[in-house]
């Protein structure tokens, strides 16, 4: 799933190619994509784009229309992506067929597609005329990139946290934008269990969970700053150095990362620089040994 630095990526990329350019129309082309029926999708049609915003894992193309401005909210979820097009077929795709699930056509002949992948469609687009009205940005919690997002501000959303360290980073409603791949990461820099109890963290490892928070996520985003969008998922995958890569050696120690598996997820750390060295449970493999 694309997280924040992918998002920001994709924002930036959006921004330098859509801001000024005019829409002149807006395909949905699966019924599962657009979760919103007023204002209808044509209403973007002859509007012109003026900023592309981003809350937490949604983009926001914001477009000034004759009724005023309007936000394409897109999520993409865990297997939707943003390609590029330079150009488009003149006749226009057929609306339940493979992965794609949006295209937006500029003045210009150029536009974009949304496609996911897989049966699981979770992608969304919502057009808005306040991003308040998704669901999903209402409840978002500070963005971690944001200037205001200091060692105190992650301070104050950790007390009285009774979870584990793991979740409470996942939990976008805590935090606007972090999920599984840059968590793994960021506790891996922090060498800190994913276990861990967040009411069980001192002050000084409050500072350095901060530290790795905001190292790891800027460090992703320069990776990614200037890389075409066809190209981020594959920066993203080589930019990690636990997340997704069980039984390689950690880069730091050289130990064999480790994998906890859940129904739907998984996690990876280094037992040698997170847990002391010793393994962690593996509910659903101890299941399966019996």
């Amino acid at each position: 799933m694309p997280e924040v630095p992918e998002v920001e990526a994709l924002r930036e990329f959006l921004d330098g190619h859509l801001v000024g350019k005019e829409i002149v129309r807006v395909l949905p082309l699966t019924v599962n994509a657009l979760k919103t029926y007023d204002p209808p999708l044509a209403a973007l049609e002859g509007a012109t784009v003026t900023e592309v915003g981003r809350y937490g894992k949604y983009l926001d193309i914001v477009a000034d229309a004759p009724a005023g401005a309007l936000h394409l909210a897109i999520h993409l979820a865990r297997a939707g992506w943003l390609r590029w097009k330079d150009s488009f077929p003149a006749e226009p795709p057929r609306p339940g067929r493979g992965p794609l699930a949006l295209r937006t056509v500029l003045a210009g002949g150029d536009g974009f597609d949304l496609t996911e992948a897989g049966t699981a469609k979770r992608l969304a687009v919502h057009l808005v005329r306040d991003p308040a009205e998704v669901p999903g940005i209402a409840r978002l919690g500070p963005d971690p990139l944001a200037a205001s997002f200091d060692r105190a501000a992650l301070a104050a959303l950790l007390a009285g946290e009774r979870r584990q360290i793991k979740g409470a980073l996942r939990d976008q409603r805590l935090i606007a934008g972090i999920g599984n791949a840059y968590s793994d990461e960021i506790l891996h820099a922090a060498r800190m269990s994913p276990f861990k109890p967040v009411r069980n963290l001192t002050e000084d490892e409050i500072t350095t969970l901060y530290e790795a928070l905001r190292d790891t996520l800027r460090e992703a985003v320069e990776r990614s700053r200037g890389v075409a969008a066809g190209r981020l998922k594959a920066e993203k995958k080589s930019g990690l150095r636990v997340h997704g890569r069980t039984g390689e050696a950690c880069p730091v120690c050289g130990d064999t990362v480790r994998e906890v598996s859940f129904s739907d997820s998984s996690l990876q750390y280094c037992p040698t620089c997170q847990t002391g060295g010793r393994p962690l449970a593996d509910r659903r493999m101890s299941r399966l040994l019996k």
